[in-house]
């Protein structure tokens, strides 16, 4: 088990949340065409707010100051999305629509968002380690949220945090994953780390989508990190694969294989894959159901559907 340390905040068992949080948005959207064709898929609403705009309100919950999209070129409406639209909200305003003014200002108000140009499609772990160069000198880590990765309820980043200010390092998110579906992820080789907190394990490695029998647990990565800074030295170490391209597991490895802190955090909720058609349906359908405008007509409706079937 690694030895607890103390945060750059100072003491033992202190969270302290980055202050910048970077969200990977340079993919194409292939699997939504032809809808992501003019609209990135990160801007698909899931009912009516779109998940970059969840992603953001996630970071900021958990005290990210800053976030950073990694887009690319031409890809602008992302980060656009997070700017004032005055003209609209003068004309909701002389309207009278107090709520959907609300909810169009909700989205500038979060926290400051800047833009990174991802120039080449060349993997998750470039696409991090484009942010480098944002970062202030004092900055010791980053967290990294997938937009594709739905992770209900909230305040799983601030367990995370928790868990790093205790052991130093790196914090990554799990779930919990059937047999039958754990070859479609990235999944954990882990050993119990605290006798206290038994959703805190320290990673001895990881092992890209195999097959149920050689699965090392049922742990896989749910798309939430906070990487130590060290990560962009590891990133520039690694070697490129298929495609030329970084991937960040093989950074996080190096970082194991050098002896660095590396734990998991179980989340003990909900993730869906806003990523691919199914998982966005079954986001919408989560969402609008605990809602009180559409949750309560939308059950009916589902009930008599299934009735039907």
């Amino acid at each position: 088990m690694s030895n607890p340390v103390s945060s750059s905040s100072g003491a033992i068992g202190q969270p302290r949340i980055p202050h910048t949080a970077v969200v990977p948005a340079a993919g194409l959207g292939t699997r939504f065409l032809p809808a992501t064709k003019t609209v990135p898929k990160e801007l698909l609403p899931v009912v009516d707010t779109p998940g970059i705009e969840l992603v953001a309100e996630e970071a900021k919950s958990a005290g990210a100051e800053r976030l950073l999209v990694v887009t690319s070129p031409g890809k602008d409406g992302v980060v656009a999305h997070f700017v004032e639209d005055l003209v609209l909200e003068h004309t909701l305003a002389s309207r009278g629509k107090e709520a959907m003014l609300a909810k169009v200002r909700n989205a500038p108000s979060l926290l400051e968002v800047a833009s990174v140009i991802q120039d080449q499609p060349l993997g998750l772990g470039h696409a991090v380690g484009c942010v480098e160069p944002q970062l202030a000198d004092d900055e010791d880590a980053v967290a990294v949220l997938l937009p594709d990765d739905l992770v209900l309820p909230g305040g799983v980043l601030g367990r995370m945090a928790q868990t790093r200010a205790r052991y130093g390092g790196s914090v990554l998110c799990a779930i919990e994953v059937p047999d039958e579906k754990i070859s479609a992820y990235g999944v954990f080789d882990v050993e119990d780390a605290d006798p206290v907190s038994p959703d805190v394990k320290r990673v001895r490695g990881m092992v890209e989508k195999p097959p149920a029998d050689q699965a090392p647990s049922n742990l896989a990565a749910a798309g939430r990190y906070i990487l130590d800074r060290k990560i962009f030295d590891a990133l520039r170490e690694i070697t490129p694969g298929a495609g030329g391209e970084l991937q960040l597991t093989d950074a996080i490895a190096l970082l194991i294989e050098k002896g660095e802190p590396v734990h998991v955090v179980v989340h003990r909720g909900t993730r869906h894959d806003l990523g691919n058609p199914g998982g966005y349906l079954k986001a919408a359908v989560d969402f609008a159901l605990d809602r009180d405008d559409y949750g309560p007509e939308l059950r009916a409706w589902l009930q008599d559907r299934l009735a039907q079937s």
